[in-house]
């Protein structure tokens, strides 16, 4: 149902505009330029007196979650012939098209106390039909905002083909104070920078915090001992403990392995960094890479089977991809400039890192051979790209110039539109995207 009416044709980084023809709703997305397509989101029925303002209030999210991917653009009320009054009435279809709405959300909302029941329907105006059939969701008061996001991710799905990334965290490092003198603490909030809450004090210097696979544990760097070592953290009860990593001086850069069993890092012995895999069950060590080089950042392929890092055993800092097991590496990174901190788009067919060239900061993209490379954003310091778990979106950090920049979490399009700041209250940086939400 859902390709006949819709249909998303994909090149990851080149886009087109969307048209709206006599045949079915086609998003094209080629050359970076697309023609966002058209919703309409009447206020969702409360269909009990006490779910007005939270029946409003789930509306206005979920038209904020489709306006802000740069993929949607909202039809205002203002402009509205009919409205919705009822779940269950028939659509007026010709009232939407004569607004030029091409897609309608529709839901309705329930309370009992503390408990809340929220269902919606997706429609092709054009069409006439509806997009899959509805769902509900069932929840409490105080996880309304996972509601809205499930609705969010169900109409963008059902949309574009594509998975969604609404109910999503983030875990990062809030910062606070002078530049010279940052206190640092680990922090998770939702993917727009909702329900920040924090996972650690500020009494020691945290950094470079992980999602595990299932969202519920983060490893992350931490100098509360002097010298940089790994702790993992369980988000439910914030209870924390220090990874036993092979012997060496320092210890860092660490990512949970994809079934969250492993932890790959980086390992300071004097003049030389390498990569290490950790098995956290048995304690065992295994040595990835022994060069005379710093090897550092690593981030697995989303089968496991591979290794994307940097290095600068060429003599700068390039990207390298090697079997997850060690051996030959392969570098991928040929254009000008140093390259650092790669991540491995969960498509599989992306990587995304930190390009420094000319005296300018660029978080960019290419294919896992090292073609077709693509700068996204350019400024004094953009580092540390993270992937939305659809792989459509990049989170990263900005810091700005001077005495009194700062550090800022932003979001871009894989195409290299819709730049965005994320709208946390303090400063923030080394984002960490986790999974949807079950």
């Amino acid at each position: 149902m859902m390709k006949r009416i819709l249909t998303l044709l994909i090149a990851l980084m080149f886009a087109g505009p969307a048209l709206a023809q006599g045949g079915p709703l086609r998003l094209t997305i080629t050359d970076g330029v697309i023609e966002p397509i058209t919703f309409a989101a009447p206020s969702f029925e409360a269909e009990t007196p006490q779910a007005g303002q939270l029946a409003s209030e789930l509306t206005r999210l979920v038209a904020q979650n489709l306006s802000g991917t740069g993929l949607f653009r909202e039809v205002p009320a203002s402009a509205f012939i009919s409205q919705v009054n009822s779940f269950a009435q028939p659509v007026a279809f010709a009232d939407w098209r004569a607004v030029n709405a091409q897609a309608l959300v529709i839901g309705a909302v329930s309370m009992t106390g503390d408990q809340v029941n929220v269902k919606f329907r997706l429609f092709d105006v054009f069409s006439g039909q509806e997009l899959g059939g509805g769902l509900q969701f069932a929840g409490t008061t105080a996880g309304w905002r996972r509601m809205g996001h499930k609705v969010s991710d169900a109409v963008y799905s059902r949309i574009t083909g594509e998975g969604g990334y609404f109910d999503s965290r983030v875990v990062f490092v809030a910062e606070s104070g002078p530049k010279d003198n940052r206190l640092k603490r680990l922090a998770v909030m939702d993917y727009d920078g909702a329900n920040v809450q924090f996972l650690t004090d500020s009494s020691s210097i945290v950094l470079a915090p992980r999602f595990s696979p299932r969202g519920d544990q983060v490893l992350y760097t931490s100098f509360e001992s002097g010298f940089p070592r790994i702790n993992l953290l369980d988000v439910a009860n914030v209870a924390r403990r220090q990874i036993a990593t092979a012997p060496g001086e320092m210890s860092f850069s660490p990512r949970f392995s994809r079934d969250g069993r492993q932890v790959i890092y980086s390992l300071s012995n004097g003049a030389t960094t390498d990569i290490y895999r950790t098995d956290l069950d048995t304690g065992q060590h295994v040595r990835l890479t022994a060069t005379p080089s710093i090897d550092t950042a690593p981030s697995l392929s989303p089968d496991g089977s591979q290794i994307v890092f940097e290095s600068d055993r060429s003599g700068s800092q390039q990207l390298y991809i090697m079997s997850s097991t060690g051996g030959d590496a392969r570098r991928i990174s040929f254009g000008e400039g140093r390259y650092s901190t790669p991540v491995w788009s969960p498509r599989g067919d992306l990587v995304a890192f930190t390009k420094q060239n000319a005296g300018r900061f660029h978080i960019g993209v290419m294919r896992t051979d090292g073609s077709e490379e693509r700068l996204l954003t350019s400024s004094f310091l953009d580092e540390g790209p993270t992937w939305s778990p659809n792989g459509r979106v990049i989170m990263f950090t900005r810091e700005t110039q001077g005495e009194d920049g700062a550090s800022a979490l932003y979001s871009v399009d894989i195409s290299g539109r819709n730049l965005r700041a994320v709208p946390i209250q303090s400063a923030a940086s080394d984002a960490s995207w986790g999974p949807l939400q079950p």
